[in-house]
């Protein structure tokens, strides 16, 4: 087993991809894929949570994939509904606290049932926090916020002038979180493909060949080993940052 990184990420986002493709390499329904992706969402919970992550963020359904053949959103739609309520008694017996972001009203009303039920059932845990993306947009997040920066204004509790990169922020999904300082993404795609837009700013991106069912305990860690090996800057300079004493310049900075 390697040795833990000195550098641990406390949000971890992940763009879980490449289940179709897994499954039509093996000549399987594409459900198959997705069924055998729950493997790889507990063993990257395993490795976060032993690793100190405190946050860690999963792109489970987009906006854009209601797009998707309707036979397959329904098996997804299934999938995501027995998985709730299988796995809301392992999250609670081991102290995770579940939340899922991202616009419910779309799903039958079983499901929002049920989404509900597990986060209820997860809510006194603090130490670590799995949060779902689920009919989720990085660009529906903004606007949604805007609309409440948006009544706030016209109710006359702000003023236009006043407000803020961080008022905004606020009235995101994850405004109480810290954003994302690693962003994987699977499948062999470069691309972040609506994700948290504005909580993306500043995070490292970390993108694997492997597609998401593959994507197990190992390539959790050596995705976190190699966010432990980058310098961060946030716009100063690598002279700024190493006289903070956070790290050392590579030659090509």
């Amino acid at each position: 087993m390697q040795d833990a990184p000195s550098v641990v990420p406390r949000h971890v986002a992940i763009i879980m991809d490449g289940n179709n493709r897994w499954a039509k390499k093996r000549f399987l329904p594409g459900v198959a894929g997705h069924k055998a992706g729950v493997d790889a969402v507990r063993a990257v919970i395993e490795v976060c949570a032993e690793a100190g992550v405190e946050v860690l963020t999963l792109f489970a359904f987009s906006s854009e994939n209601w797009q998707r053949p309707a036979s397959e959103v329904g098996a997804l739609m299934e999938l995501f509904l027995a998985a709730l309520r299988r796995e809301a008694k392992k999250l609670d017996k081991n102290g995770i606290r579940l939340s899922i972001i991202g616009d419910r009203s779309r799903f039958h009303p079983e499901l929002q049932a049920a989404m509900h039920a597990a986060e209820q059932r997860t809510a006194h845990h603090s130490k670590f926090l799995l949060q779902i993306a689920a009919n989720y947009g990085g660009q529906w997040d903004i606007v949604q916020a805007a609309q409440q920066l948006a009544r706030s204004v016209r109710d006359g509790q702000l003023e236009p002038d006043n407000i803020t990169a961080e008022h905004l922020q606020g009235c995101l999904s994850t405004a109480s979180q810290p954003p994302p300082d690693l962003c994987i993404r699977t499948g062999g795609e470069h691309r972040i493909s609506n994700f948290l837009l504005w909580q993306l700013a500043y995070s490292e991106l970390y993108f694997s060949s492997l597609f998401w069912p593959d994507f197990k305990h190992q390539a959790m860690r050596d995705a976190l080993a190699e966010f432990s090996s980058r310098q961060r800057r946030f716009g100063k300079t690598c002279e700024q940052v190493m006289a903070e004493g956070r790290t050392i310049c590579s030659n090509n900075e």
